[in-house]
Order: structure tokens, then C-alpha cells, then sequence
């Protein structure tokens, strides 16, 4: 079999408006999918210039393939099973700035080019104030952006009509308003002239996004199947999951929603005034309800997310968690609230994803403080309802860092501090409900982490420790059915 390439499959030519940086599994089966949607489905007409933003990546391997790769989207839609695939073919031209430094820079001359796109790492929206030779590759990708923007700027003479779009998908919070504020202070740092600090600031446009699909990668140990069926042989095919939302915010995000065809195209991109709500119903539905889950599950005898779906008791007690203690808590109109925390529920159920609920259970500790945390105290404070769902949960953590699952041992993975926290106060568990209340006092307590004493609300201390004490003498589904309703 040949490898896939333009023989192989037609490539359609277009414009290069978008420079990306970076070439990973997830801005494939994301940001490049939506782009192949846009031209395919509303002729957005715009081609993408990848940029490799490390020494080392995929843009050789992506290059000898013309560009082309396969996506593969599965996963429920409506309850439907559905596994599609399909070729994008948007990539026009690869860039290692490494060693093509000069080409890279050219592209700053370019008319066509509209927008720049990434995806980092987290850690690669950072200031670097080793960055101070242009004459090289910076190491940083601001650095990398610096360096071309200048280039822009001093081509167009300080044309303000030829500032860029730029959309950071890395998922920091406020990522653009970041990545503008870093940009300054880099040029700042290297006394570049103040005409090109005020275009980077005026010219250019930055916009915040929340990013939200699972995408598992590269097929390994189906991909020579897969060659079989598709005829063809493909190192660079990517998997995602049915599901994508794309949230946009920003000053000029009105302008944006115009010259970006989402809509035309069916996509579920969101241009919005502020993406704090958005984020925080991703936190505390999606990995709120993750991190709630974990322990009531695992210890029911429970191994993965979807299994924990399919379980009627777990389904019901998921379900009212989102319902009734998280979706009151955020301001976003019921019926979104409704169709997303739907959404990941059939997100759990995905039967090409085997997710392992050991693989969440790192760092609960922490996990709880961030994601369930705030909805406990909304309950308490605000909405003056007991969240018992979450509470129980707690229990059931308390629970989990006692380290075992009936004989099997539970390998316990979190900050030191509270691995050794709960290795003492389980040492001084003596079967009675008062050595359980001695645990749960002292965990609620802990202000230096939760930054509030739970104690302090009625019927907590009370409702937790009689959770644990059934939890430990009867069995977790027992203690379920008898505490939580």
C-alpha cells in the first residue's frame, strides 16, 4: 500500500490565512477539523501555514504527506453510536523555524494571511527574557510570535490595517489578554521602538478561548486494520470524540463571529462576552462530575467512566449531582445548562474511550478543593440547600486515601502532605463512629487547604462522618442508597 499523499487523494488548493502554531494531535482533530469544516461547508476558502514551535515535532512527516491526514470522530450522538472518518486537507505548507527561519519570517509579508492560531502547552505562553537575539529562532513561542509580528510591522510600514487575528487555544485562563501582555513586556524588555509596541497593542487583535474536546490521538494497535480499510498507509491519522465546543471572547469577538462562518458550517462555536461561566460549567459539570464520581464508583467495584454510566445507582447519583447541586449554581440559561451537562453525560458513555477512573483520581485532594468545592459553598451560602451528593462524595474520598478496595491495595497518587495526612489519621482508626468523626473533623478543618473550616456549617461534620461510618461497616452502595437521596 502507498502512503497517503496528493496522488492518492485529490487536495484542493487555498489561501494560507492562518498561521498555526504547533502540529499535535489536538489542533488537528480541532482547530484544523473546524477550519476543513468552514471550507467544505461555507467556502471560508482559507489554507493554514503550520509552524513547528519546538526543535522537534511532525511537520516533515505531515509535509511528505502533502498535508493530508485522517480524522476519525466517534463516539454517542443522541444516543447514536457513530464512528466517521474523513481527510482534511486545509494544511498548505509546513515551517520548521529552526531551520527555515527566513521562511518563516517571509510569511509575515503575506496579504492573505488573516489569523494565528495555537496550541503551546500551557507552559508556552510564558516570558522568556532570554529571548533577546532576533537575528535567530527565538526559544519561546511570544518570542517566535515577537519576532514575526516585527517583521510584519516593519514590511507594512506600521500599516494598522495589517494587524492579525490571534486566537490562542492553550488552556490557560485569559489566554489572549496573556499572551498581548506578554508580547509588551518582551518587547519592552528589548527596548524595541515604541511606534511597534503601540501596533502590537492596536493593530492586532487577541481573543480569550476555552477549548473542549477529547481527542485520544494516534490509533495504536488498530492503525494496520484501519490501512487495510482505507487502502492507504497513514503515520499522521488522528482520533477525537464526537463532541466539540469552541468559546471565543474578546473586544473585537463581534468582528470575528463575522468572518469566521461557524454557523454556515454547523459548529459548535460560541462568540460571547465572557468565558468565565463557560469555563466554570466545564469545571464543575464536566471535571466536577469526574472528580465527584471517582471514589463512589472505584469502591463500588468500579473501573472506568463508563462503566459507572451504565450503572443505574451511579447513573441516578451523577445525574442529581449535576441537576441539583452544580447547574443552580452557574449563570447560563437553563436549557444550555441542560443540553451540555447532557452532552457530557453521553460524553461518559463513549464506547471508544476506555477511561480509567484511576487515571482521574491524581491529585483528588486538590481536584476537590477546585472543582467541587465552590459548588458545595454556593449550595451552603447561596442557594441555602444541602448538597448531599457532594458532601457524600467527600465522604467517599476520605474514604478512597484509606488506600484499599476490600483486600486490594489502592495506589495512591497526590501531594505528599495529604497522602501522609491521611496515612496518620487512618492509623488511629479504631472501628468506632467517634475515631471516624476524629478523621472527618480534621479534614474538614483544614483551612490552610480549603481556605474556609467546612465544621462551620450545620449538619456537615454530622452528615459526613455518618456517610464514612456507613461507607466503612456496611458497603459503598449501601451507604448510597441509605444517605443520599
Amino acid at each position: 500500500m502507498e502512503n497517503l499523499s496528493s496522488k492518492i487523494v485529490k487536495k484542493v488548493k487555498h489561501p494560507v490565512k492562518i498561521m498555526q502554531f504547533g502540529e499535535g494531535n489536538f489542533l488537528r482533530a480541532f482547530i484544523d477539523w473546524i477550519v476543513d469544516t468552514m471550507n467544505k461547508k461555507a467556502d471560508f476558502n482559507a489554507g493554514v501555514v503550520v509552524v513547528q514551535p519546538m526543535p522537534f515535532g511532525r511537520v516533515k512527516e505531515l509535509s511528505e504527506a502533502d498535508g493530508l491526514y485522517t480524522l476519525y470522530l466517534q463516539g454517542l450522538n443522541q444516543g447514536e453510536v457513530v464512528k466517521t472518518h474523513q481527510v482534511i486537507d486545509c494544511l498548505e505548507d509546513f515551517v520548521n523555524p529552526f531551520e527555515e527561519y527566513q521562511k518563516y519570517l517571509d510569511y509575515a509579508k503575506s496579504e492573505d494571511l488573516e489569523y494565528v492560531i495555537s496550541n503551546t502547552t500551557e507552559a508556552g505562553i510564558a516570558f522568556d527574557p532570554t529571548d533577546t537575539d532576533f537575528s535567530v529562532t527565538p526559544k519561546s513561542y511570544p518570542g517566535k510570535l515577537l519576532a514575526f509580528l516585527k517583521a510584519r510591522y516593519d514590511y507594512f510600514k506600521g500599516d494598522l490595517s495589517k494587524g492579525l487575528e490571534i486566537i490562542p487555544c492553550e488552556l490557560i485562563d485569559h489566554n489572549g489578554d496573556t499572551l498581548k501582555e506578554i508580547l509588551v513586556q518582551l518587547a519592552n524588555h528589548n527596548h524595541m521602538d515604541s511606534g511597534f509596541v503601540s501596533w502590537i497593542e492596536q493593530a492586532n487583535r487577541y481573543y480569550n478561548t476555552l477549548v473542549d474536546r477529547i481527542v485520544p490521538g494516534y490509533p495504536k494497535g488498530e492503525d494496520q486494520t484501519l490501512w487495510q480499510q482505507l487502502g492507504y498507509v497513514d503515520h499522521n491519522m488522528v482520533v477525537g470524540e464526537i463532541f466539540h465546543l469552541w468559546v471565543i471572547d474578546g473586544v473585537h469577538v463581534k468582528e470575528l463571529e463575522k468572518k469566521l462562518p461557524t454557523q454556515q458550517a454547523g459548529l459548535n462555536v460560541l462568540f460571547v462576552d465572557s468565558i468565565k461561566p463557560y469555563k466554570e460549567r466545564k469545571v464543575k459539570i464536566l471535571n466536577g462530575s469526574h472528580t465527584c464520581l471517582v471514589p463512589v464508583a472505584y469502591l463500588s467495584g468500579i473501573d472506568t467512566v463508563r462503566e459507572t454510566i451504565e450503572d443505574p445507582q451511579l447513573n441516578k447519583f451523577v445525574l442529581d449531582f449535576i441537576f441539583n447541586e452544580v447547574v443552580p449554581t452557574i449563570n447560563i440559561p437553563r436549557d444550555q445548562m441542560d443540553s451540555y451537562a447532557r452532552s457530557v453525560l453521553e460524553r461518559y458513555g463513549n464506547p471508544f474511550v476506555r477511561h480509567e477512573l484511576m487515571s482521574i483520581a491524581l491529585n483528588s485532594v486538590t481536584k476537590y478543593k477546585t472543582r467541587n468545592l465552590p459548588t458545595v459553598l454556593q449550595n451552603l451560602r447561596d442557594l441555602h440547600h444541602f448538597p448531599d451528593h457532594s458532601l457524600f462524595s467527600l465522604a467517599a474520598l476520605i474514604a478512597f486515601y484509606r488506600g484499599k478496595r476490600g483486600a486490594e491495595e489502592i495506589k495512591l497518587a497526590d501531594d505528599a502532605w495529604a497522602l501522609e495526612m491521611f496515612r496518620n489519621l487512618w492509623s488511629g482508626y479504631d472501628g468506632t463512629r467517634a475515631s471516624l468523626e476524629k478523621i472527618v473533623s480534621h479534614v474538614l478543618s483544614l483551612k490552610s487547604h480549603w481556605e474556609v473550616d467546612l465544621t462551620e456549617f450545620d449538619g456537615v461534620l454530622e452528615f459526613v462522618t455518618d456517610s464514612l461510618d456507613a461507607i466503612m461497616h456496611t458497603s459503598m452502595r449501601e451507604a448510597l442508597a441509605k444517605m443520599v437521596h
